[in-house]
């Protein structure tokens, strides 16, 4: 299989009050998350998929988003993935607020607590570490929507099942990145296979191995999409309204 690993250059019918305030009165990353383990090679498939996202390279243009809504097909008001734009109250600075944006998406975790919560076992996670869901199964309950602490899934209002970010899979089997990574214009993700250890990706998590970040480290979920330029500020409560893009329909 072709290795996609550099990047080329370039929930619901309205998003719920939580994925509008995933940062706003919540710690996201905690003091415990400063040293981030570096990520270990699955043993239990030939490639196992990851991400790492640099906030410092993210201009938050949306082209991800546009992106991902296009290839994957999700309904207007929902999002695969998404970045998301807070104003910050800045405390040690003249200007009284600021901005911050966080690119975010399903973390593929290793322990995912989506799947376990699943009474019919739509959601599962692949060999090679995507989770995924088989929407002939799935029933939308919606459990694994709130079983998840990233506010990463949704019920797609036009299939009624539950959806998320899949790593654009069928991008992966055919040799592809994922629609997000390729129309990243600042090239802030890159994406890759965990196993390579010529791959960038992984020369790029070990290169930076003290700089790593994930979302809610202490949920003990090992996230597979790691952060490097994490604001420290974003460690404890963030003083700030979160604010969420959201593309409109065009009529004609």
């Amino acid at each position: 299989m072709k290795n996609p690993q550099t990047p080329s250059p370039a929930g619901g019918a309205a998003p719920s009050a939580s994925r509008r305030n995933f940062l706003r009165g919540i710690p996201v990353i905690t003091a415990a998350a400063a040293t981030v383990p570096t990520p270990a090679m699955a043993e239990t498939s030939k490639h196992h998929w990851g991400m790492l996202v640099d906030v410092r390279k993210c201009i938050g243009c949306q082209a991800c988003t546009v992106s991902c809504i296009q290839e994957n097909v999700v309904p207007e008001g929902s999002f695969r993935t998404v970045v998301s734009t807070y104003s910050v109250k800045v405390n040690d600075s003249v200007q009284p607020a600021g901005t911050y944006v966080l690119p975010r998406l399903c973390n593929h975790c290793d322990e995912p607590p989506c799947v376990p919560v699943c009474p019919v076992s739509a959601t599962y996670k692949r060999a090679d570490g995507i989770v995924v869901v088989n929407n002939e199964r799935c029933v939308g309950c919606a459990y694994c929507v709130q079983a998840c602490p990233y506010d990463a899934r949704f019920i797609n209002h036009e299939t009624n099942k539950a959806d998320k970010c899949t790593f654009c899979a069928h991008r992966v089997e055919a040799g592809l990145l994922p629609a997000c990574v390729e129309t990243c214009v600042g090239g802030a993700r890159i994406f890759g296979d965990l196993n390579d250890a010529n791959g960038v990706l992984r020369k790029q998590l070990d290169a930076n191995k003290d700089k790593l970040k994930v979302l809610k480290p202490e949920q003990g979920t090992k996230p597979q999409v790691y952060y490097i330029g994490l604001d420290e500020r974003f460690e404890g409560k963030v003083e700030g309204q979160g604010t969420l893009w959201k593309p409109r329909a065009t009529h004609g």
